[in-house]
C-alpha cells in the first residue's frame, strides 16, 4: 500500500539528514515516481559525474520495497565493490527512515552488506536486494528490479571486445529479469559506442541502438541555454573550471552526456563530408571520363593489406580505393573487409584475389597495390593470374612498407582530415573503418584493429595511378584521367 511518493521520501530523508533537496534531484525524483506509477519498466537516467544519482537511485530502491516488500532487486556495477556501495546505502536508508524502520529482519544473518532480506510474507529463494558486478555469473538468480549502475567504466568500454563482451553480459541479465519487471540503467557514456546511444553506430553491426525502446531522462550539467542544472554545487566559475581541468572531450563525455572517444579522437571521422553518389563512367570525343559527384576524377589509387587471421581476434584483410579530383580533393569511395568461404572451390588465397580483382573491376581502377609484408609476399603473382582469368586489364603493383604503422598512418591521415580534404561514400561509413579511426592512438597502445586504417593510409602515401588519356581498343578499359585531346593531320610525302 503506498504510504507516500518517492519525491515525499525523498524530502524526509534529507530534512532527517540536514539537508536540502535541490531543484535536480526533486526533478529525478518526480520522474522516477512518474514512469513508476504509469507502469514504464525500461528506464535510463543519466545525470552528469557527482549529481547524486546512484544515491538517489538506492533511496528509490529503498521506497520501492516500502511498496512492496517483497520485491527482489539486483543491482548490477562494473565492479562488485560499486554495487555492494549502493546496497550499503539501501541499508542505512532502511535503517534510519522513519517509513522503514519495520522493514529490518529480526535474524542478523539476513542483514549482510552485499545482500539483505526485509521483514517480507513471502518465502523466496533471492534475497530482497543483492549486489552483483557485471562479470558475475547470474545463473539462477531471480529479480523483480534489476539496477545497473555504472556498468559502463573505461575498464568495460574500452577496447571492441570489451564492448561486446558487456553488451553480452547484459544481455543475459534480462533473463533474470522476471515477466513485467523493471530495468533501470544509471550512468554516463564513456565511449562513442556507448551502450546509452540514442543512435544507431552502423560500423558495429548492431540494427539498433542497445537500449531501444527505453524511456530516458538525460540531465547534462549545462541546460540548453547554458545555465547550471546544480548551481548550488557547481556555478559556472567551477564548471569553467572542470573543463580546463579535464579537457573538452571528457568534459562532454562525464558532464554533458556526449558520446565521445573515451582518450580523445585523432583521427576523427565525424571530419569526412559523406556522399552517396555512384562512379560515372563515359566516353566523349574518344577520351574516357569519369566523374562523381559531378566532379572529374584525375587519379587513383588502391591498396590491399592482406592476412589470414581470424576474423574475430587476428588481423583482418582490407581492400580501400582513393580517388582524387582535379581540385586536389580525396574521395574514399569504397572499402571492403574480406572473408572466405572455408568449403569454397579456392583457397583462401585465390579467393580473396578474386575478390580484390572484382573490387578493382567495379571501381575502374587501373592498378592495385598489395602490401607484401608478411604473408603479402606471393599474393601478387596470385592476383596477376586472377585478374588474367577474369579479363580484366588491370596492373599490380608491389609495396613494402619498412616504416612503422603508426607513423604512416598519422602522416598519411592527419593533415588531409584536418583540413577536410577526405570525402566519404557512406557505404563506407557502415564498415568498421570509422571504428578503427575513432579508437586509434599514435602511440599504439590502443589494442585495437587498425587493418582497414592502414589500408587508407596507403592510398593517400602511394602515387596517384596516371592512366592514358585516349580509349584504348578492344577489351581494354579506356583511361579516365583526362586531358586535351590533340589530332594530326598525318597525310605528308616522306
Amino acid at each position: 500500500m503506498t504510504v507516500c511518493g518517492f519525491p515525499e521520501f525523498l524530502w524526509i530523508w534529507n530534512r532527517r539528514q540536514g539537508l536540502e533537496t535541490p531543484a535536480l534531484h526533486r526533478r529525478i525524483a518526480r520522474w522516477l515516481n512518474a514512469r513508476w506509477r504509469a507502469g514504464d519498466r525500461r528506464l535510463l537516467l543519466q545525470a552528469f559525474r557527482a549529481s547524486g544519482k546512484s544515491t538517489l537511485v538506492g533511496l528509490f530502491c529503498a521506497w520501492l520495497l516500502l511498496q512492496d516488500p517483497d520485491l527482489r532487486i539486483l543491482v548490477l556495477a562494473a565492479e562488485q565493490d560499486l554495487a555492494t556501495k549502493m546496497v550499503r546505502t539501501v541499508k542505512r536508508v532502511i535503517e534510519r527512515h522513519p517509513l522503514t524502520p519495520h522493514l529490518r529482519p529480526e535474524r542478523a544473518d539476513q542483514w549482510a552488506s552485499d545482500r539483505f532480506t526485509v521483514a517480507r510474507a513471502r518465502e523466496h529463494r533471492d534475497p530482497s536486494m543483492l549486489a552483483r558486478g557485471v562479470t558475475a555469473n547470474l545463473t539462477g538468480s531471480r529479480a523483480d528490479v534489476l539496477i545497473c549502475d555504472d556498468v559502463e567504466v573505461p575498464n568495460t568500454c574500452d577496447t571492441a571486445p570489451k564492448r561486446h563482451d558487456l553488451r553480452q553480459r547484459l544481455s543475459e541479465a534480462d533473463y533474470v529479469l522476471a515477466p513485467g519487471g523493471l530495468q533501470l540503467y544509471v550512468g554516463t557514456p564513456h565511449s562513442y559506442y556507448t551502450i546509452y546511444a540514442e543512435t544507431v553506430r552502423p560500423e558495429t553491426g548492431e540494427s539498433a541502438p542497445f537500449l531501444a525502446g527505453f524511456k530516458r531522462l538525460t540531465l547534462p550539467i549545462l541546460t540548453d541555454d547554458g545555465r547550471s542544472r546544480w548551481p548550488e554545487k557547481f556555478d559556472r566559475a567551477a564548471i569553467d573550471a572542470l573543463r580546463r581541468r579535464h579537457g573538452p572531450a571528457k568534459f562532454d563525455s562525464q558532464m554533458m552526456l556526449r558520446p565521445v572517444a573515451s582518450a580523445g579522437c585523432r583521427l576523427d571521422p565525424d571530419r569526412m563530408p559523406l556522399y552517396e553518389a555512384d562512379l560515372i563512367y563515359s566516353e566523349r570525343n574518344r577520351q574516357a571520363v569519369l566523374t562523381l559527384d559531378g566532379r572529374r576524377l584525375v587519379s587513383a589509387s588502391c591498396r590491399w593489406d592482406p592476412a589470414y587471421g581470424a576474423p574475430d581476434g587476428g588481423d583482418r584483410s582490407v581492400v580501400v580505393c582513393v580517388f582524387t579530383d582535379e581540385a586536389g580533393g580525396y574521395w574514399l569511395h569504397d572499402a571492403a573487409y574480406l572473408s572466405v568461404e572455408p568449403d569454397g572451390d579456392l583457397d583462401a588465397a585465390r579467393q580473396q584475389c578474386r575478390a580484390v580483382a572484382r573490387f578493382a573491376d567495379r571501381n575502374f581502377l587501373p592498378a592495385v597495390a598489395v602490401e607484401t609484408n608478411g604473408i603479402g609476399r606471393f599474393l601478387p603473382g596470385l592476383l596477376r593470374a586472377e585478374i588474367r582469368a577474369l579479363g580484366f586489364s588491370i596492373a599490380v603493383v608491389e609495396k613494402h612498407s619498412a616504416q612503422r604503422k603508426e607513423t604512416r598512418i598519422l602522416a598519411a591521415l592527419d593533415a588531409p582530415l584536418a583540413a577536410g580534404q577526405i570525402r566519404c561514400r557512406r557505404p563506407v561509413w557502415s564498415t568498421p573503418l570509422p571504428q578503427e579511426m575513432r579508437e586509434w592512438r599514435a602511440d599504439g597502445s590502443a589494442k585495437t584493429h587498425d587493418d582497414g586504417l592502414d589500408a587508407l593510409a596507403g592510398c593517400l602515401i602511394d602515387e596517384p595511378v596516371r592512366l592514358p588519356r585516349t580509349p584504348a581498343p578492344d577489351a581494354v578499359r579506356p583511361g579516365w584521367r583526362g586531358g586535351p585531346s590533340v589530332t594530326a593531320d598525318a597525310d605528308f610525302d616522306l
